[in-house]
This record gives C-alpha cells, structure tokens and sequence, in this order.
C-alpha cells in the first residue's frame, strides 16, 4: 500500500484503501487500462457540407480507408442508426482494422477476418461476409442495437459489449478521429455525435483524476491520500455532484454532519448512514462500490470503487483507483464484476437534493 509518510501511520490507517481485489473479476478486463480523459471527447471543429471520401485526408486516414468508413455510415443509415451509431461502428473498424479489410488476425484471434476482425466462431457469417465491407458493418450494427442502452453508453463500452475484447477501453482513442470522419463525410456538427456535448463538465471518462499521474499518498485536494481507492472514488463523487474544480464541495474531513472523517473505505458506509443518502443491493451507474473488510479479495480496510456501466448479465463495469496487486497498484483500472460480490451500493443523490453548502 506504499509508504505513509503523509500524515503519520494513524492518519494513514484511516484514510488508506485496501488492494488486490483479484478474486472478482469475471472476464478478462482487469488489467490496469489507463485512458486519457481527453480521449472520450469531440473536436470542437464541425463539418458544414460533407467532403467526398476519395478526396483528400481526413484525421490521417485517407484512400481505401475512408471508402470503407463510408460503407460503414452508409450501412447503419440503412439501418436507422444515429449519426453516433455511425460514428461507433467507424471507431471500432479503426480500432480493429484500421479502416482496412485485413484478411488475417492476430494471436489473440489468429481466425479473425474484415474491417471488424470478426472470429470464425459461427457468429460472424461466412468469410466471405467477414471480408465484406457492408456485410461485416451490417453485422456489427445488428449486435450494436441489441446492447441495452447502447446509445447512452460511453461509445468504447458501447463497442465493447459487441466485440468482446479484452480491455474496454481499447476503442476510447480512436473515438476523436472516428468523429471527425464521420462529421467530415456527413456534413453534421461533431457536437451532434457526441449527443450534445464535445466534452462533459461532470461525470467521469476513464482515467481522468487530476493528480492521478503525481506521487503516491501525497494528500490531495478532497483530504484523501493520492491515487487510493478512496481519493479516486471521492474525485468520482464530487463529480457527479458538479464540483469538478477546487474546493470541492465535499471532503474527507466534511462529508459527515457529525464532524467525523469520511475516512478509509472501512467506513464509507458508516459515512452514507450518518448523511442519509441511500444505499442498496443493486449497482447503477455512478454509484459507489463498496466491500467490507476481506470481502471479494479486499483487505482488512475494504475498497471502494465506483460503477462505471451495469451490463444485462448479472454484471458491472468497475473503475477505481489501486485494485490491482502490485506492480500495477495505486493506477487505474476497470474489471467486470458480479452484481451479487460487493458488499452494498452507495447511492449520490441528485443534485438538487444536495444539501451541503456550495
């Protein structure tokens, strides 16, 4: 868990996080997967009038590729997908292939074929539907539209529970450039890809905690040791309440009304209770999650993490801060979680129902 140098071995012991929840990951997602924030949002530039697919570069893309990026759209406007189902299917052809109709995989799918690299595994068609550009697209958008909420995803997770890869943060770097094709070859605001917004002001995407790349237990701007599982979960937390600069609106040392620390993650339920705010069973996007002491892998101080998207299989996507043994403690990560493995659920109310000062 590092040194404790901070604030002495008693402060340490009641601000720390635990490590090595090794025991509840269900899938291969988790390992460490940093993200850049910026990755996740849209280039501000917007298309007016659409540009031909053979004329010129595009974001580095160019020739063949954004012909095939054109299938690509053309397919899932056939198909009644948004401009952003569009973009998602382009993302992860770039992701996979690079926009090329590649006719080999790779080690981890030596029998993956097309743009999408679909396996031979029965599900995908024929090779010869695999090597097509519109078949393969039409293919992939089919799975796309039976994700449930697909649309309201993070679009690598969107791409993710089609593809099935290993990391779920894999397509998250080609989401900019996915973006702008498609707005240079539709003619559409990149605005209008991303549902509205080119970069949210609240909310998480992957692994943007601020001081997160700085020293391990250094106290940090919430009152929590750097890169702990509860600094990371609390940075989560004044987020969705739209505190994303400093001072935050909530702390370790003023999140309880009754003058106690919010403290280690042994006690951030003891912390919810005493404010009132809602625990429970069920895991929704944005809620905490928390494991009592040697619960799911944790240690004697718990963990706690956060829920990054909840599947329709009895799983969640966890993120959060130092859940891995080391070497790969104190960073960032995702893994894929039995609903029934933590202890509870902790709920951030709305937030007009939050009632601390601003």
């Amino acid at each position: 868990m590092g040194s404790r140098t901070a604030l002495g071995a008693a402060a340490a012991a009641l601000l720390a996080g635990s490590v090595a929840l090794v025991t509840v990951v269900t899938d291969g997602s988790g390992s460490a997967s940093p993200v850049a924030a910026q990755a996740a949002c849209v280039p501000a530039a917007s298309g007016s009038s659409a540009v031909d697919a053979g004329s010129g570069e595009i974001d580095g893309y160019s020739g063949v590729q954004l012909a095939n990026a054109r299938t690509i759209i053309d397919t899932g406007k056939a198909m009644g997908l948004s401009v952003r189902g569009q973009a998602i299917g382009v993302m992860t052809a770039m992701g996979e292939s690079g926009l090329r109709v590649l006719d080999h995989g790779d080690a981890a799918g030596p029998d993956s074929l097309g743009l999408f690299q679909q396996r031979g595994n029965g599900a995908w068609g024929s090779p010869e539907d695999r090597m097509d550009p519109g078949t393969s697209a039409a293919d992939f958008f089919k799975k796309l539209q039976g994700v449930q909420g697909w649309a309201e995803l993070d679009p690598t997770i969107a791409a993710h529970r089609v593809q099935r890869n290993a990391d779920p943060y894999h397509y998250a770097s080609y989401w900019p450039a996915a973006t702008a094709v498609v707005s240079a070859l539709e003619g559409v605001n990149a605005s209008d890809i991303a549902g509205g917004t080119a970069c949210p002001a609240a909310g998480g995407s992957g692994d943007d905690l601020p001081w997160g790349a700085g020293p391990v237990d250094a106290t940090s701007p919430d009152g929590m040791f750097t890169r702990e599982c509860v600094d990371f979960a609390l940075w989560r937390v004044n987020q969705e309440l739209g505190s994303t600069t400093f001072p935050f609106k909530v702390l370790n040392s003023t999140f309880r009304p009754d003058g106690k620390p919010l403290g280690s993650a042994l006690t951030w339920k003891d912390g919810w209770d005493a404010r009132g705010w809602p625990t429970g069973k069920d895991p929704e996007p944005g809620a905490i999650v928390w494991y009592a002491p040697n619960v799911g892998g944790a240690g004697g101080l718990g963990h706690v993490a956060v829920v990054k998207a909840v599947n329709t299989d009895g799983t969640f996507l966890e993120e959060g801060y130092n859940g891995n043994p080391a070497p790969n403690d104190h960073a960032y990560y995702t893994r894929t979680v039995r609903s029934s493995t933590p202890s509870a659920f902790l709920y951030v109310p709305a937030r007009k129902d939050f009632g601390l000062a601003s």
